[in-house]
C-alpha cells in the first residue's frame, strides 16, 4: 500500500474548497494553509490567453528531504508512504520547511511546530477519503493505492499522463497531476 493522490488540473476552478475543508478538519487559524491553491498564469498572447489553478498539498515525497533533514526525526515517513509530522519530536527549528522544494510546510506559532498536510491518514484508516478530496464537488482530486495497477489513481496516471509536479527535483513524490 502506497498512498498518493491524482488532482486533475482540467477540473480544478480554484474555489478552494479543498483549502477551506483542510482548515476545518485540522481546526487550522484562518492564515494558516496547509493546502494552498495558486493561480498560474495569464499565459499566451491576447486573444488566446489562459490561466489555471494549482492546488499544492504535501507532495508525500518517496525520496523526501524534510524526512532526511529534521534533526529529531519528528518528519517521519509511514509505510504506506504518508509523511506525517510527530508534535512531540518536532522542535519547531523550521528547517524541513527550507528544505521541502513544494513550500509546504507550516509553522504553527501557537504551538511552536512545524505542520503540514498529512493526507487526513486518520481518515484513511477508517476507510474514508482526505477531507479535500471528497470536499471536491467536481471531482478534480483522487487518492489511492498507487502499488494497486487496478486503482483509480493508477488509471488516471496511466489513462491520462499525469506527471508529479518539477520531476527534475528527484523527491519521487505521491501526489500527480493532470495537467491542462
Amino acid at each position: 500500500m502506497h498512498w498518493g493522490m491524482v488532482i486533475d488540473l482540467r477540473r480544478c476552478i480554484g474555489c478552494h474548497a479543498c483549502t477551506v475543508a483542510c482548515q476545518i478538519e485540522n481546526n487550522l487559524p484562518l492564515n494558516e494553509r496547509w493546502n494552498k491553491v495558486f493561480t498560474v498564469g495569464p499565459e499566451g498572447e491576447f486573444p488566446l490567453v489562459t490561466s489555471h489553478f494549482l492546488p499544492r498539498p504535501c507532495m508525500h515525497c518517496q525520496d523526501a528531504p524534510c524526512v532526511d533533514g529534521c534533526p529529531t526525526g519528528a518528519s517521519q515517513r509511514r509505510p504506506d508512504g504518508i509523511i506525517i509530522v510527530d508534535g512531540e519530536r518536532c522542535i519547531g527549528c523550521k528547517f524541513c520547511m527550507l528544505v521541502c522544494p513544494y513550500g509546504v510546510r507550516q509553522f504553527e506559532a501557537e504551538k511552536g511546530i512545524v505542520q503540514k498536510c498529512h493526507l487526513c491518514y486518520e481518515r484513511l484508516e477508517r476507510g474514508e477519503m482526505p477531507r479535500c478530496v471528497e470536499t471536491c464537488q467536481l471531482k478534480a482530486r483522487h487518492a489511492g493505492d498507487l502499488d494497486d495497477p487496478g486503482s483509480e489513481v493508477a488509471g488516471l496516471i496511466k489513462q491520462a499522463n499525469a506527471r508529479p509536479l518539477y520531476p527534475y527535483l528527484g523527491t519521487k513524490p505521491s501526489v500527480y497531476y493532470i495537467f491542462p
